[in-house]
């Protein structure tokens, strides 16, 4: 399957400043194989060591800090030679051994010729706080799940591809059905890289799903393993909420429909174990649509979406007939797979974002998109064709943007400051 951070692979290795990658991202979205393939792909040979169980690494890396040292035990241990810009030396599971994350700030002084990528999951390295992180010796990737777009190339839709790569908007319009009978499709499915090949191999929606109880199954185990007794409990309550809490007309997360009685100070904690891992996004509510969004969040006023709208469809128990009733799929759960779908094309993407809504919470922006060229963009999200715009009005007359977005099923069509794009090309002009 093509990953379009590949491109940004490639950015790193030819820069002449290089320090050492960290690529962060939740369990099973393809960290491993995605480096790897990088490795055979872009370089003579690639050194691959995985620090999960390996007592032999864990004692080279309790000694000094000589990187002279430390490479001649790497390529025992790789069976390779590593040598300088040829070889790609890749840390698997590196928070298993947090001596080799310090590591990574004397190759980046000592031997920035040595190209290296470390992988592993947020949820170890939170377990280290103590650590002595490298500081500004270390760049960062992340890998989401695959973009709807990845999803299309993985089905062998080229043609459908290279349409919102032209932003050719009128011949994405001829062919809206076949954008929506895979974009119903990847709701079901999602974008998790197992989940996508074998769908791809037969697909069968319920072998499909399937894969995903498997994958939710996991992080659950994930959770009893690296996460303090004292923090599971509240882990699983956060987690097991998400799905409800989308569901609702306000997808604000109110603590207290997780537990009675409870308060943010009570479960912060877990909120960060989950993020730290990867495995949901918070969206916080801003005062002000202003750059930079991050100054005027409320700390306690925030939406929780998953990693992924496929495992959302799952744990919501999404009937595969689903798929067959019209737009349904769309309007399923009150837009909760439509506003997740949203939230990862957009996270994919890069793009910074917050929400806003007014006093009372009588109107509502889906979320504030924070861009270079006009400022904060607002976007309304619509779960189908239905495009009334009462919480864009109040915004406009409050605000004035320069631009406002809205996304449906609806074809691309311009009202004056209003763009409608439609949901399947929402961030094809930046995710390819």
């Amino acid at each position: 399957m093509e990953r379009l951070l590949i491109k940004e692979l490639v950015a790193w290795k030819n820069r002449k400043r290089r320090k050492p990658l960290i690529l962060k991202g939740a369990r099973q979205v393809g960290k491993t194989w995605l480096i790897r393939h990088f490795g055979e792909t872009h370089y003579k040979n690639t050194a691959y060591i995985m620090f999960y169980k390996n007592a032999k690494m864990q004692e080279l890396f309790s000694g000094d800090m000589d990187t002279a040292r430390l490479l001649a035990g790497l390529e025992i241990e790789a069976g390779q030679k590593i040598r300088p810009n040829e070889t790609l030396l890749i840390f698997d599971e590196i928070q298993e051994c947090p001596n080799a994350l310090s590591s990574l700030k004397f190759f980046c002084e000592e031997n920035p010729e040595i190209h290296i990528i470390a992988a592993g999951s947020l949820l170890g390295v939170f377990l280290h706080p103590k650590i002595s992180f490298p500081v500004g010796k270390v760049e960062f990737l992340h890998l989401y799940p695959l973009s709807f777009y990845e999803f299309l190339l993985a089905l062998g839709e080229n043609s459908l591809c290279e349409l919102l790569v032209q932003k050719n908007e009128s011949l994405i319009s001829v062919f809206r059905d076949k954008f929506i009978d895979k974009l119903k499709t990847y709701f079901f499915v999602g974008g998790m890289p197992e989940v996508v090949q074998n769908f791809v191999y037969d697909r069968d929606f319920a072998e499909a799903r399937k894969i995903q109880e498997q994958i939710l199954e996991s992080y659950l185990q994930d959770f009893s393993k690296h996460i303090p007794p004292s923090q599971i409990q509240k882990v699983k309550q956060i987690w097991n909420a998400i799905p409800a809490q989308l569901a609702k007309e306000n997808k604000k997360f109110i603590y207290k429909e997780v537990q009675k009685g409870a308060s943010g100070r009570a479960f912060e904690t877990a909120m960060e174990w989950l993020e730290s891992g990867g495995l949901m996004h918070r969206v916080f509510k801003v005062s002000k649509p202003a750059v930079p969004l991050k100054s005027y969040e409320s700390e306690n006023a925030f939406k929780i979406y998953l990693v992924d709208v496929g495992l959302l469809s799952a744990m919501s128990f999404l009937n595969a007939k689903t798929l067959l009733e019209g737009d349904s799929m769309f309007t399923e759960f009150k837009g909760a797979l439509t506003e997740q779908f949203a939230l990862q094309e957009l996270k994919t993407a890069g793009t910074k974002l917050a929400y806003w809504a007014n006093e009372g919470a009588s109107a509502e922006i889906d979320f504030l998109l924070q861009t270079s060229e006009n400022g904060v963009v607002p976007l309304e999200v619509k779960a189908s064709t239905n495009l009334k715009a009462k919480s864009l009005k109040v915004y406009n007359e409050k605000f004035s943007p320069k631009i406002m977005l809205r996304s449906s099923l609806s074809d691309f069509a311009k009202h004056g400051i209003l763009k409608d794009v439609p949901l399947y090309a929402l961030a094809s002009g930046k995710s390819v």
